[in-house]
C-alpha cells in the first residue's frame, strides 16, 4: 500500500529542466537562474555639477552673448574709433591671460578626476595649480589696468572704451570669484572634505571656470585680436 503523502512529493527533477507550478509543466532551470539575476539598468548621463550652477553660466552667457553682440554692432557702426582703441591694447597680455585661464581649466578637470578616483590629496594640489592660474590672471590684467590708468585712459570716452570696460571689468570680477571658489575647495579638500562619493562642490567649481574660460575665449579675439 502507497503511503498517502507520497503523492505530494516532488520527483527528482532531471538535468536542466523541473517540474513548473502546473502538473505537466517543466520549468528550465537556466530560466530560473536568469529571472533571479538582478536587471542591469543603463546609467543614464547628467551633466557634472549642480543644476542651480549651471542656471547661472546660461543667466552669464546670455548677458555677456548681448554685450558682444553691442561690441561687434558698434565696431561695425564707428570702425575708425575701435580701430583707434584697439591699437591701444596689449596683445601679449591677453595671450598670457588665455595660457593662465587654460591651465586654470585644465587643473580644474583634473582635480575633479582626482576626487573621482577617491585621491584626495591630489586634488587639492590640481585645485591649488587652478588658483594660481586664476591669481596669476588678475595679476596680469590688473597691471593691464594699472597702466590704462596711468596713461589717463578715460573708461567712457566713446563706444569703445566703455565697451570695453563693461567687457573685461565684468570678466574681471568672475575671475575673482572663480579664485574665491578654488580658495574655499582647496581649503575643504585639504581636510579631506571631498572623494568618490562626494565631489559635487568641485565639479560645480569646474564647471563656473569652464564658463570663464569660454567668454575668455569669445573676448580676447573679438577685443583684442579682430580689428
Amino acid at each position: 500500500m502507497k503511503h498517502p503523502l507520497r503523492r505530494c512529493a516532488s520527483p527528482s527533477s532531471p538535468a536542466g529542466g523541473g517540474r513548473g507550478p502546473w502538473p505537466g509543466k517543466t520549468v528550465s532551470t537556466a530560466a530560473l537562474d536568469e529571472a533571479r539575476v538582478p536587471a542591469v539598468y543603463p546609467v543614464e548621463p547628467r551633466l557634472a555639477g549642480d543644476g542651480v550652477v549651471w542656471l547661472l553660466v546660461l543667466a552669464e552667457l546670455l548677458t555677456f552673448g548681448l554685450l558682444f553682440v553691442s561690441f561687434a554692432f558698434a565696431r561695425w557702426r564707428q570702425p575708425d574709433v575701435f580701430a583707434e582703441g584697439q591699437a591701444a591694447l596689449d596683445l601679449s597680455t591677453g595671450a598670457i591671460n588665455t595660457l593662465l585661464l587654460v591651465l586654470a581649466s585644465w587643473a580644474a578637470v583634473r582635480a575633479v578626476r582626482a576626487f573621482e578616483a577617491d585621491r584626495s590629496e591630489a586634488g587639492a594640489r590640481w585645485l591649488l595649480v587652478a588658483l594660481v592660474g586664476a591669481v596669476g590672471f588678475l595679476v596680469v590684467k590688473s597691471h593691464e589696468f594699472a597702466g590704462k590708468v596711468q596713461a589717463g585712459f578715460d573708461w567712457a570716452t566713446d563706444a569703445f572704451t566703455l565697451l570695453y570696460t563693461l567687457l573685461t571689468g565684468f570678466h574681471f570680477l568672475h575671475v575673482v570669484v572663480g579664485a574665491i571658489v578654488f580658495t574655499l575647495l582647496w581649503r575643504k579638500a585639504r581636510a579631506g572634505a571631498y572623494g568618490r562619493v562626494n565631489h559635487m562642490g568641485p565639479a560645480s567649481g569646474a564647471v563656473f571656470w569652464h564658463m570663464v574660460d569660454l567668454l575668455w575665449m569669445v573676448l580676447f579675439p573679438l577685443v583684442y585680436v579682430i580689428r
